[in-house]
């Protein structure tokens, strides 16, 4: 892993040097917005629609207009990468609304520090390795998604509590024979909706299902690329509402973030579900997209 410097408000520095306010709003209150990205080859992938999706973080937040411009944030990306010496990594780019006095009314002049982190992550595309070493293995929480009118679902926040208390059930469930390393996580009315970090699809005779964007839910950049990809392949796609049993019952089930790309399910609930056709296929042509965008001339 290398962390060795990261670009903190416009400047290159080292790790062990970069320091933040303890005043600072995304410290104080998770009064941020941040995005991970993988970078392969030393490109980033999917950038405009990560930058798109921070920025309307940072408009649901209020301080957009405070925030370095797209062109701006992606050249401190890639200058990061240059100065840790890295082609193929974990990026992650955070913005809080900086240093204030401790209030929690935001103050109108907002000034954000803005922090760029990168390591070592394998090469991908269809000479890769995933990060993964095994299909994943599910477990339905207690914890229940925070409803969009409490906190809007689609704005990827520093306040990360919903997440972490969902792994924390799975880390107090683990025993010597079972341990889950994803969450499953459902709404007031048990529809299920995502993993504590991930996107999650169904195969159901042949259809693809994946809780619906309308749901309280964060759809994922690399949901939507899978997304295109399953109509380009012509497969039956629906967005909407399922239940446990739905999942429980699967064909086929897999997982998606920028991290993990396309993860099969193997285990939910102590079910075992098989690593299918559709599963396999998406992973290639994800693995392809990936290829074409960063890897080739």
């Amino acid at each position: 892993m290398s962390e060795g410097v990261v670009h903190l408000n416009g400047e290159l520095v080292p790790a062990e040097e970069a320091a933040v306010s303890v005043h600072d709003r995304g410290l104080r209150y998770g009064d941020g917005a941040f995005e991970t990205l993988r970078a392969y080859g030393g490109r980033v992938f999917a950038w405009e629609a990560h930058a798109a999706r921070l920025e309307r973080t940072c408009e649901t937040l209020g301080f957009a207009d405070a925030v370095p411009s797209a062109a701006t944030l992606q050249d401190r990306v890639l200058a990061t990468l240059e100065a840790n010496d890295l082609a193929d990594a974990y990026v992650r780019v955070t913005i809080t609304r900086g240093e204030q006095a401790g209030k929690l009314t935001p103050a109108p002049d907002p000034a954000p520090t803005v922090i760029v982190v990168a390591r070592s992550l394998p090469r991908g595309g269809l000479a890769g390795d995933p990060v993964w070493d095994e299909p994943a293995v599910l477990q339905t929480v207690r914890t229940r998604r925070i409803p969009d009118a409490a906190i809007p679902a689609d704005a990827k926040t520093l306040n990360y509590l919903n997440g972490i208390l969902a792994r924390l059930e799975l880390q107090r469930a683990a025993t010597d024979e079972f341990a889950a390393d994803e969450a499953v996580m459902r709404d007031g009315e048990d529809t299920v909706l995502e993993g504590a970090t991930s996107n999650l699809f169904v195969v159901d005779g042949g259809r693809l299902l994946t809780p619906s964007a309308e749901l309280d839910l964060l759809p994922g950049i690399t949901r939507e690329i899978v997304l295109e990809l399953a109509r380009e392949e012509d497969f039956p796609v629906e967005t909407g509402r399922f239940g446990l049993d739905t999942l429980r019952d699967a064909d086929e089930a897999f997982l998606t973030n920028t991290t993990w790309e396309v993860r099969p399910v193997g285990v939910v609930d102590g079910i075992d579900l098989e690593r299918g056709p559709i599963t396999s296929l998406l992973r290639r042509r994800y693995a392809e997209r990936v290829e074409a965008a960063c890897y080739e001339d």
